[in-house]
């Protein structure tokens, strides 16, 4: 099952082109290291000091590669600074999309919150 974890961050205003680089600098960095599917950066379309980050592992254990990337403090350091608010980080396990399933059929209304 692929690993993923995601991140959102968000930059003071006047770092936003920095940060970008950066994290682009990043994901070109990154996605090289042992067991790293992807390493995706985006940037909201409404506030452009809003970024996310979708890294993709094959297993939880080789976020320890990526942790262990002598770049990851370098970027760290580079980037926490530049934060408005602390970033937010996500840990998930991509659903397996290859199988057939049954949804079970539509029991509630609009109006309920059940």
């Amino acid at each position: 099952m692929v690993f993923t974890i995601i991140v959102h961050l968000t930059v003071k205003s006047d770092h936003v082109e920095k940060v970008k680089a950066k994290l682009i600098e990043a994901s070109r960095v990154y996605v090289n290291d042992k067991g790293t599917i992807d390493w995706f950066v985006s940037q909201d379309v409404a506030d452009p000091t809003k970024f996310a980050i979708v890294e993709r592992y094959e297993q939880q254990s080789d976020v320890q590669t990526h942790i262990n990337n002598p770049y990851y403090q370098l970027f760290g350091a580079y980037v926490k600074p530049l934060l408005s608010k602390p970033l937010e980080l996500h840990r998930v396990e991509e659903l397996d999309t290859s199988k057939e399933v049954e949804v079970p059929p539509q029991t509630w209304s609009a109006e309920t919150d059940n």
